[in-house]
């Protein structure tokens, strides 16, 4: 703990160097910073790279590399279960128990496989869906221009970027052109951002006046590693690379021990349980059966056999086999599982966190309105846009893309036929607009103008109302700006649209035609929310998953989507308002909160531990980098195929496809898991605890051991193979309509209350076998194990079929047929077991027929008092299951 504590210290310590690393690059003059690292606009020399690639290392970044095979298959051992076996398997080794220790192997072996063959195979369908392709970048060495490997760059190198360009380190802009940078993998901005060298290049009042930001991704001239350019061109300087970048940081974060997750502490603390009865009941049985008998090997061996017992071997065998078919029933809907244990995480979470860009939304920019001044739906204002964008030869941004593929929807599309393109104005960053030139059949030009609503509105004298050209108010332009603000608090992105006709002219259009326009309207952009989204939320929260959005986005868009998808989002807390709270204080806010936004990754991950430290079992679903720090704390992480690699490594389950309804199928598939899990854990535990009951019983006043370790351990065999079909039976509806997690203390009391209830029958069938066939001298005690083994292992497998539903079973909740064909064949055989050669074998003996009226009597007698049983205990504490 103190180790991760001090790492954890580290970590923040490195990150606020290289925040202040970043802030300085970007505050400096630019010939500073070069002067600072050594370099110029002709770029480093060979021998300089050579040297910094010593000093620096590669540019890569931190990652975590799957296992070797064969650490894998060792790490299948560690499991507390698994342990507990393998130490019974070594002391009945020593004491020459062989039966017990080629069950006990055989059953560890068979787990240990089945959970090495599927994460195998599941680790290596992720790391295909990666994409291994090698990047290179722009660069200007001893004034050459050059393609190089990313891995190659150095502080001080000189890159140039165009669109499509992946960033390939943190770097501050020189010079940039209608540059847009699509940052969503870090922030969870679903817009492109403008990136320009905003610092002036001398020591102006310009300089002065500039503010500085205390969040490196508010920087403006920087560009971030693993961001890609959507637009324009730049020239930028290295300032860091590899783990020194703002994403390696995070990345560092990631390499490392993974926290416990829920399903780790609950087969942990049912370990525990299950250790302690052993402690207390198996030296008791010990000791009795010494003093009583005088055989102290014998009653040794008898105890080491009931610590067998009381150990639910098949238990890994069972979790492996029931999250391997969940694992499979998943991958047929689209789902790689990477570690088995997620999808009991799935069934027993109970507050999904998502991002929102991309897996509430669509993660694409649509034209959502085009309206009038008074925000009316306007086809003029929808024409004005779709020329504009059509007719301008820069490269189209993804807002230009919308507006076109908008048109493509309506009439608009063939109207730029009706127009030739004169001339064009265009884009800048001081201005915000660009501006076309058109004509229509010679019927004079149209200018046709559109950009920010600030820029766009201090340069028209005019508007377009209901076709009327009238000039611009104080009251219209407050009207103007109160409808821009409110189409902002809806999430829109909005854009002014304005127009000017004029006389034909011969001289060439320029920045100074940009005045006294009339604006015709706006155009709203938004990233829509799936077709899906509500739908799945509405089934999850009815399922009793509680979803809450921690987003890097702003609060307006945010809001609207929320709103959109039918999730509460009149509060929404943003990632400063919770910087100076305590764990404690974040945890009660975060319980009561459903929406965040503004937060960085570091503050995700903070709302995905402040939400465990309440008892939650937290999901976490995104596919950013800013998404990797809380996909790994969460005690389930679900990513996609199309995530940053990052991301991938960090989730436990990756989606083939980006819905949220194929998470409430893994939801009920989950659940499924861990009931058909739990089943055979209360089954078994209640069971052997009975059994030990009536041993315990047994050992005092018989003259003879009540059965013999082999007997113990072929009946504890019988007994687990009939479980084996378990992961294939069906769950009642009710069980899986709220989330389930581990309870220790529910197991434990589950086999106090319910345990004892065999014991009951056994010591009848004990008083049947002693007093009724007289099997009560040592001479007879074949008579009376021969008995005790059929009863035992019947009433072991019928409790199959009554624990495993809270109705009553055959009835109202009936097993599946893999379940009853199995129990039906181990209860034939193990009646038949006493009637064969084996049985002779091993000191058991045919039954007289009379026996088997009253072994009806007695098993039928056990299942009507275990349902009553069962009424009264899930009246007194509300469960069963």
């Amino acid at each position: 703990m103190k180790k991760q504590k001090r790492q954890k210290l580290n970590n923040e310590t490195m990150n606020k160097e290289i925040s202040k690393r970043l802030i300085y690059a970007s505050t400096c003059l630019a010939e500073d910073l070069m002067e600072e690292y050594s370099t110029n606009p002709q770029g480093l020399s060979e021998s300089e790279v050579k040297n910094r690639l010593d000093q620096y290392g590669n540019n890569q970044i931190a990652s975590e590399k799957p296992p070797a095979w064969y650490i894998q298959l060792l790490l299948c051992f560690k499991n507390p279960f698994i342990l507990i076996l393998l130490g019974l398997d070594v002391f009945s080794y020593f004491t020459n128990d062989i039966e017990a220790v080629i069950i006990i192997s055989t059953l560890v072996s068979i787990s240990v496989l089945i959970t090495f063959t599927q994460e195998f195979r599941s680790i290596r369908t992720a790391e295909k869906l990666k994409a291994m392709v090698k990047t290179t970048v722009a660069v200007t060495r001893q004034s050459i221009r050059k393609e190089i490997d990313t891995e190659q760059l150095v502080p001080g190198d000189v890159i140039h970027l165009s669109a499509g360009d992946l960033v390939p380190a943190d770097a501050r802009l020189i010079e940039s052109k209608d540059l847009f940078v699509s940052e969503s993998s870090l922030t969870g901005e679903s817009l492109p951002i403008e990136k320009q060298d905003m610092m002036p290049h001398d020591g102006s009042k310009a300089r002065n006046r500039y503010q500085m930001p205390t969040n490196p991704l508010e920087l403006n001239n920087m560009c971030y590693m693993g961001t890609n350019v959507i637009s324009g061109t730049a020239t930028a300087i290295v300032v860091s690379t590899g783990a020194s970048t703002y994403l390696g940081s995070m990345a560092k974060t990631l390499v490392g021990k993974r926290p416990m997750t829920s399903f780790d502490k609950g087969v942990n603390s049912v370990t525990f349980v299950i250790i302690r009865f052993m402690l207390i009941m198996v030296p008791i049985i010990f000791f009795i059966n010494g003093f009583t008998k005088g055989n102290w090997i014998e009653a040794f061996f008898f105890a080491l056999s009931v610590a067998v017992g009381l150990t639910p071997e098949m238990l890994p065998v069972i979790v492996t086999a029931n999250l391997a078919k969940g694992a499979n029933a998943m991958a047929r809907n689209k789902v790689v599982v990477k570690r088995l244990n997620a999808i009991q995480n799935l069934g027993a979470m109970n507050i999904l966190c998502t991002d929102k860009t991309g897996t509430l939304t669509e993660d694409k920019i649509i034209l959502s309105k085009h309206l009038d001044i008074h925000g009316n739906e306007d086809a003029k204002v929808l024409e004005c846009a779709y020329l504009n964008s059509f007719h301008q030869t820069g490269l189209k941004n993804l807002l230009d893309v919308a507006v076109l593929e908008h048109a493509e929807l309506t009439d608009m599309l063939g109207a730029e036929n009706n127009y030739a393109k004169i001339d064009e104005i265009p884009f800048d960053f001081n201005r915000r607009r660009m501006s076309v030139v058109l004509e229509k059949k010679e019927n004079g030009h149209v200018l046709i103008c559109k950009g920010a609503m600030e820029e766009i509105l201090s340069i028209c004298s005019h508007v377009s109302d209901d076709g009327q050209v009238i000039p611009i108010t104080p009251t219209i332009h407050v009207n103007v700006q109160q409808l821009v603000q409110k189409l902002n608090t809806e999430g829109l992105r909005v854009i002014a649209v304005a127009m000017k006709q004029s006389a034909p002219n011969d001289e060439p259009y320029g920045v100074k035609d940009e005045k006294d326009l009339v604006l015709v309207g706006f155009i709203g952009f938004l990233d829509p929310p799936k077709e899906s989204s509500a739908a799945a939320i509405q089934a999850l929260q009815t399922n009793g998953v509680e979803i809450k959005v921690l987003t890097g986005d702003n609060a307006a868009v945010t809001r609207k989507v929320c709103k959109d998808v039918g999730l509460q989002a009149d509060q929404i807390v943003l990632g400063n308002e919770i910087e100076n709270l305590s764990d404690v204080q974040l945890a009660d806010l975060a319980e009561r909160t459903t929406v965040f936004a503004k937060l960085n990754p570091m503050q995700k991950a903070r709302i995905v531990r402040a939400l465990q430290s309440k008892g939650h079992t937290v999901g976490f679903m995104g596919d950013g980098i800013n998404d990797a720090a809380a996909l790994k704390d969460a005690d389930v992480g679900i990513s996609v195929d199309t995530a940053v690699d990052i991301a991938k490594e960090s989730a436990d389950i990756i989606l083939l496809e980006k819905s949220l309804m194929v998470l409430e199928q893994g939801v009920i598939e989950g659940r499924i898991t861990f009931g058909n899990i739990i089943k055979y854990i209360k089954m078994t535990a209640s069971s052997n605890f009975g059994n030990v009951f009536s041993v315990l019983g047994a050992s005092a006043f018989l003259p003879f051991m009540p059965m013999l370790p082999i007997h113990l351990l072929i009946q504890n065999l019988f007994y687990d193979i009939s479980q084996l079909s378990i992961p294939w039976d069906r769950m009642d509806k009710e069980f899986l309509a709220k989330p389930k997690k581990w309870d220790a203390k529910s197991i434990g009391r589950f086999m106090i209350f319910i345990g004892p209830i065999s014991s009951i029958f056994d010591y009848i069938t004990f008083f049947v076998m002693y007093f009724v066939f007289a099997a009560n001298t040592a001479a007879d005690q074949s008579l009376f194990q021969s008995g005790w083994f059929i009863e035992g292992l019947l009433s072991q497998t019928l409790i199959v079929h009554m624990i495993r539903t809270e109705k009553i079973p055959f009835f109202q909740s009936r097993a599946s047929m893999p379940v009853m064909l199995l129990t039906s064949a181990i209860m034939i055989a193990g009646i038949y077991v006493p009637f064969s050669v084996f049985g002779e074998s091993i000191g058991l003996q045919p039954l007289p027929l009379q026996y088997f009226p009253w072994l009806l009597g007695i098993l039928l007698s056990y299942c009507a008092l275990t349902q009553l049983v069962k009424k009264w205990y899930i009246r007194k504490f509300n469960e069963w299951l």
